[in-house]
């Protein structure tokens, strides 16, 4: 378990205009890796794919969480093909989920959680990688208050070529200059650490789910004596 600070400061935008500081701490834990039966469960009800977080007491809206459009997927190509024989590691950010508690002119406090999907394709090198994904608290569409990116390491078993694991993003604290500011004020973002061409390729809409578990197969077959 690690607890990571978060810290910026902006005007933000409310009833009124005031002035206010956004200190993020987050505490990235709990993530686990889902079992044979449990992945199965999740492709056969796509829509609960998470555990339901606690709900906590809160005197108006939550800051609204998501994953960035541009950020939310995660496809290496190598020598800049997009073709289905020359992908490497893949992420997806498959939900984000979140609640939050505040009252009077008490911070805001946000529990956060993000599940991943990720894939090793034919071009993969080894059966592990380190992914990085990051977390911002923003003001609703104007600036980036906060921002923290994290390191994510993911083994794939043998002959595996999908891995499923949740973050479980906690402590995250806003302070408000008055009670007129509500939740509805900030947004949580999360999305990959992406390079420009990762990022057009989500921004064009493109969808490219290869089914790569048949070469991953062969080829863990082949490096066998």
């Amino acid at each position: 378990m690690r607890r990571l600070l978060l810290a910026a400061a902006a005007f933000v935008m409310a009833a009124s205009t005031v002035p206010t500081f956004a200190h993020a701490q987050i505490d990235p834990g709990g993530d686990q890796q889902d079992d044979s039966a449990a992945k199965k469960k999740k492709d056969d009800d796509w829509g609960d794919k998470q555990a339901p977080l606690p709900a906590l007491r809160n005197a108006g809206p939550c800051p609204f969480a998501k994953s960035l459009y541009d950020a939310a997927r995660y496809v290496e190509f190598k020598g800049g093909k997009e073709a289905s024989a020359d992908v490497g590691f893949t992420g997806e950010i498959q939900g984000v989920s979140a609640a939050c508690e505040y009252k009077s002119d008490e911070p805001i406090k946000v529990n956060m959680n993000v599940l991943f999907e990720f894939g090793r394709g034919p071009q993969a090198e080894g059966s592990s990688t380190t992914y990085h994904y990051w977390v911002a608290v923003t003001d609703r569409n104007r600036e980036v208050l906060a921002k923290q990116t994290f390191d994510l390491p993911v083994s794939f078993p043998a002959g595996k070529d999908r891995v499923y694991k949740s973050q479980t993003v906690g402590g995250i604290v806003i302070p408000r200059a008055t009670a007129t500011v509500s939740g509805a004020n900030f947004e949580i973002l999360v999305g990959f650490d992406v390079t420009p061409a990762m990022a057009d390729f989500n921004r064009e809409g493109k969808r490219f789910r290869p089914n790569v578990a048949p070469t991953v197969a062969a080829q863990d077959a082949a490096k066998r004596p």
